[in-house]
């Protein structure tokens, strides 16, 4: 599993699958509430997406699923969002890429 980083939305957004199912979605939102231990303080569920905001060593994040677009990760303030806000997603993306790597390969040898 590869991070791939974009910024069609004016700010970098880290995809975490361009194809993500829904179980992925939560599985990486348990990643970060359990292992990270990040709280979400606003969760909006649409028919066809969901926005999770949490904080990131005080920066505000977005986990984003989208059932076009998969699921990705970038600055609440999307247009608006500080360079620091952005080097906060490559470093929360490159934390999750070796996680769910790490999973991945502990599922494969045993």
């Amino acid at each position: 599993m590869s991070v791939t980083l974009r910024t069609s939305l004016g700010c970098t957004e880290a995809v975490i699958a361009d194809d993500g199912t829904l179980n992925l979605f939560y599985h990486v939102a348990g990643i970060l509430n359990e292992d990270l231990r990040l709280k979400f303080s606003n969760k909006e569920d649409e028919f066809d997406s969901i926005n999770w905001d949490f904080r990131f060593k005080g920066h505000s994040l977005t986990l984003h699923y989208s059932i076009y677009n998969g699921i990705s990760v970038f600055p609440t303030k999307t247009r608006d969002a500080m360079i620091k806000d952005n080097k906060a997603v490559i470093e929360l993306a490159t934390l999750l890429e070796g996680k769910l790597l790490g999973q991945v390969l502990h599922r494969n040898i045993a």
